[in-house]
Parts: C-alpha cells; sequence; structure tokens
C-alpha cells in the first residue's frame, strides 16, 4: 500500500505540471484582463500602462508563466487582484464554508440514496422502485437555480419559516448554541438543493449496482442454504455493490471543498464557489488560476483515494 501510494503520489507530479501549463494558457489567452474589465475607463493610458507593468501583465507569456509556476511551488498562487490579497488566503477564507455546506449536502445525499437504492433494488418494477426512479430523474434534471428560487419562494417568501440568503442574520451578534443555529437555518435551503440532484445520480448508480450484484450465482447460493433476505442482501450483496459507488464517494472530494457556483451564488452563500465565479466576471485571473490548481490537486487526490477505499472494500483487489 505505501509503494502504491508513493508511485501514485510520484505520477501526480508531471500531471499537475501538465495541467498548470493548460491553466495558464487557457487564462492568458483570455480576452483582457483585471486592470482593463475595471480599472481602464476611469484612468489615463499612461496610467493604465503603469499598472499593467507593476502586475507584470506586460511580460511575455513564458516569463509570466515560469514566475507564477515557481511561486507556486512555494505556496504562493499570487496575489487577488480584487481583494488585494494571497490567493491562498481567500481561498482559505471562503472554502470552510463550502466545506461545511457540501458536506452535509452529501452526507444527506448518502443517507437518503444508499438505502433507496437497495430497496428500488430488491423491489424492482414495484411501485416504490418506480417512484423513486421518477423522483431520482426529476432531481438529475431539474437545475439548480430553478429549484432553489422555487424553495426561496415557499419557504422563505411565503411561508417566512426560513432565511432567504446569506449564511448569518445581519446585525444579530449570537454566541454558541445561537450562533450555530442562525447558521444551521441558513444551510437548510442550499444543503436540500444540492442533496436533491446529488441524490438522484447516487440512487440510480446504488440501484444499477445491487441488480448487478444479486443476480449472481453466489447470491442464489446464499439463498439456497438458507440465510434470511436481510443477510444476503446487507452483508453478501452490499459490499460487493459498494465498489461502483466508492467512485462516486472518492470523486465528491473536490466538490466538497469547490463549492457549488449555482447554489452558492442564488442564496448569496459566501463560498469559494460564489468567490470564484465573481473572480472570472471581474478577470481576476490570479485567483482563478490559483483556485483551478487547488481543484486539480483535489481531484488527483480524490482519485487516489478511491482507489485506497476500493481495497479496503474489496479484499480481492490489490494495490501493487
Amino acid at each position: 500500500m505505501r509503494q502504491y501510494i508513493t508511485r501514485m503520489v510520484l505520477q501526480m507530479i508531471p500531471i499537475l505540471l501538465g495541467l498548470s501549463i493548460i491553466i495558464f494558457g487557457l487564462f492568458a489567452l483570455a480576452p483582457g484582463d483585471f486592470i482593463d474589465a475595471n480599472l481602464s475607463k476611469n484612468l489615463s493610458a499612461e496610467k493604465v500602462a503603469e499598472l499593467k507593468a507593476l502586475y507584470g501583465f506586460d511580460q511575455p507569456l513564458h516569463i509570466r508563466y515560469f514566475r507564477w509556476a515557481g511561486d507556486a511551488l512555494r505556496g504562493n498562487l499570487g496575489d487577488s487582484l480584487q481583494f488585494s490579497k494571497p490567493v491562498t488566503s481567500v481561498i482559505n477564507d471562503y472554502v470552510w464554508n463550502s466545506f461545511i455546506l457540501s458536506a452535509f449536502s452529501y452526507l444527506l445525499s448518502i443517507i437518503l440514496a444508499v438505502p433507496i437504492g437497495i430497496i428500488s433494488a430488491t423491489k424492482q418494477y414495484s411501485k416504490f422502485d418506480m417512484g423513486a426512479t421518477v423522483v431520482a430523474l426529476i432531481g438529475i434534471s431539474m437545475p439548480a437555480f430553478f429549484l432553489g428560487l422555487l424553495m426561496i419562494k415557499i419557504f422563505a417568501i411565503d411561508l417566512h419559516i426560513l432565511p432567504v440568503s446569506g449564511m448569518r442574520t445581519a446585525g444579530l451578534n449570537a454566541t454558541g448554541f445561537a450562533a450555530m443555529a442562525d447558521v444551521g437555518k441558513h444551510l437548510i435551503l442550499p444543503t436540500l438543493v444540492l442533496a436533491f440532484s446529488g441524490v438522484g445520480s447516487l440512487m440510480r448508480y446504488t440501484r444499477t449496482s445491487m441488480l448487478e450484484v444479486i443476480k449472481q450465482d453466489y447470491i442464489r447460493t446464499a439463498r439456497a442454504k438458507g440465510l434470511s433476505e436481510k443477510t444476503v442482501i446487507y452483508r453478501h450483496a452490499l459490499r460487493n455493490a459498494l465498489i461502483p459507488i466508492v467512485t462516486i464517494l472518492g470523486l465528491m472530494l473536490p466538490g466538497l471543498f469547490g463549492g457549488a457556483m449555482i447554489t452558492e451564488q442564488i442564496f448569496a452563500f459566501p463560498g469559494i464557489g460564489k468567490i470564484a465565479l465573481g473572480a472570472l466576471s471581474k478577470r481576476d485571473y490570479p485567483l482563478m488560476m490559483g483556485f483551478n490548481m487547488f481543484m486539480a490537486v483535489l481531484v488527483l487526490l480524490g482519485n487516489l483515494l478511491s482507489d485506497i477505499l476500493y481495497a479496503a472494500v474489496d479484499p480481492r483487489v490489490r494495490l501493487k
């Protein structure tokens, strides 16, 4: 296991190098920059040229790339132009809000989707299975912005039982349990929006995986031995059906820290997804490049985590 992890980490180095070139190249090819988008209208041409020289925008692309990549190797992803602070500080300020929101939504998705998927598979073509499939397809196909606005209309505007936006009530200087309860109320609607689509996709994965497993010969053999249906399903079938599900769970890692741009924007939630979307509109390319490199690292770590979980779930899988 230790050798496998070491080898995978070493393989990440050239992958990250290639991704850094692609990310930098894409933003370098984008028209304009932060100064053109936000400051040039109120400044003279001489002042604009001075600012571009100050930020290094007038340097050749290869020099800008090597300077940025060299700083990134030392843990410095540059400075955010709109926040006037290091990119790492901006990410650290907002990523944990997204993590809290995503963690609750993913946990809710797992709690609901896995049992529903198992029951749907064991009761294939029943009314429960058909109903769960319809709800899952609605969750997968319904846009997050539509569901978010609909829930705001119902629960915040019509019923007045949940807050519309933000993470905390403005002007409320609560502490302790009262502060946690206030944050919890603000998390309910965005958590439900994120979880709704997640439940649909994860439920379908669970159902499909379980259907493939319960049709295997060893499941029929277990039933022929007189084992209870509960033992057959949850002790023998479920463990073997978990491998595809583990893939999804491992790849959830980037989403836990990456935020949900649309949902956070709708609910004005101060997460990294909302900040990244604002940075794109303001052409704060240093922040966007740093954020994308951060996400690239999380994707690679998520893949590594999936491989490790394979071996934990299925002893037949050996990492060499």
